[in-house]
């Protein structure tokens, strides 16, 4: 689904977070360890924007540079690719997710680490409280399976599912990665790196995997052919660059100079700042109004695992909609914060009664009680809990 915010992007792959009217006005979470802080103080907090202190969860590596999260092996993962069973639009979700990227999910949410068996027909149980039909659901089983993202298991009449390893390592490396976002500390050197290339036209497939690669690794294009980043490429980036780039290729490291010319412009105006703090702000009045209703246990199950999977679609996106833009360069008052905070109370907020909701679904169709079915935390997964 494209998206108006941000028109600099070619590859509109991206959604943007659900539209909503936004309100007037363990290593476990601060909110969980001091005794779980009210979630009507919370989303009085987060409305009134008072920026949150940033909870960094157990041991988090601290380098000179940020780290930047690596999605593409993710969001292939999460792709629509060879699906035909059509989006899916839960009742209540203005944003829309492929059936395939909805199964992984729900499979990934409830099964690391142990990389659990789900019975097929618990995950089609599951799938249908998301409207995607039998039919469809089995379908995207199948085809999950044929990409190698999924194995599966046959006793008699009855089939279960997995994560394979390789699909279950790509989605903990980017679900960390997401889990830890912003809770590096801003310590940009002032230094940009740019990347200018000239693809032929001939080639117009591989610019365009050029341009979404640049994209996955948290650059923005400058000007047409000049795409930019405050953070070094990685090793790992510099070879996929070099695998995509045909024709001509050019990256180097430099502080920009001001020029007394109207015409001067800021690298960082190569992100649509106003377009990405609005999607921060309808993030944060959507999900916060919802504390109140999950600290009184007013949100169970079913309800309670769609809103951890529709909360965690939507927050996935922020690590490529700004990667980590350096802070000092940002409007005051940058929502960045208060959009994680948001995300972990209510994604770590709903883990008991969702994870008592799937486990009830596959005790439908075989003998419970399905210990090894756990839903995990961003609290956790920042801290690496279940990583093996």
């Amino acid at each position: 689904m494209p998206s108006t915010l941000l028109p600099s992007f070619e590859d509109h792959s991206i959604p943007s977070p659900p539209h909503v009217e936004r309100p007037d006005g363990p290593g476990q979470s601060a909110w969980v360890r001091n005794g779980r802080r009210s979630s009507q103080e919370l989303a009085q907090k987060l409305r009134l924007g008072d920026p949150p202190a940033v909870t960094v969860m157990g041991a988090v590596s601290i380098t000179s540079e940020p780290t930047l999260p690596n999605l593409s092996n993710l969001e292939e993962l999460f792709s629509d690719e060879g699906d035909d069973t059509g989006p899916v639009r839960s009742p209540g979700w203005q944003n829309t997710v492929s059936p395939q990227g909805l199964t992984v999910t729900l499979i990934a949410d409830y099964t690391f680490p142990t990389r659990a068996w789900l019975p097929s027909a618990a995950i089609v149980a599951l799938l249908g409280e998301f409207e995607v039909t039998a039919g469809a659901a089995r379908t995207t089983i199948s085809r999950l399976a044929r990409r190698g993202a999924l194995e599966g298991s046959r006793q008699g009449r009855h089939s279960s599912y997995r994560l394979t390893s390789q699909a279950a390592a790509d989605l903990w490396s980017g679900g960390s990665s997401i889990a830890t976002f912003t809770t590096q500390p801003d310590s940009w050197d002032g230094w940009w790196t740019l990347i200018a290339f000239s693809v032929p036209e001939a080639e117009s497939t591989r610019r365009r995997a050029l341009r979404t690669a640049l994209r996955w690794r948290g650059f923005a294009p400058l000007y047409d052919a000049v795409w930019v980043s405050p953070h070094p490429l990685t090793p790992k980036g510099r070879t996929e660059v070099a695998d995509l780039a045909r024709g001509a290729v050019s990256m180097f490291r430099a502080r920009q100079e001001d020029l007394e010319t109207e015409a001067n412009r800021n690298p960082v105006e190569a992100w649509d700042l106003s377009g990405i703090a609005e999607h921060y702000r309808t993030f944060v009045g959507r999900w916060s109004s919802l504390l109140p209703r999950i600290d009184s246990g007013g949100v169970t199950g079913a309800e309670a695992v769609r809103v951890r999977t529709e909360v965690m679609h939507a927050y996935r996106h922020f690590p490529i909609l700004d990667p980590l833009l350096p802070i000092g360069l940002l409007p005051p008052d940058w929502p960045r914060s208060r959009a994680r905070e948001a995300c972990v109370a209510v994604y770590d907020g709903l883990v008991q009664p969702a994870q008592d909701h799937v486990r009830a679904v596959a005790g439908r169709f075989t003998a419970g009680p399905h210990l090894d079915i756990r839903a995990h935390t961003i609290a956790g997964m920042s801290a690496g809990v279940g990583h093996t």
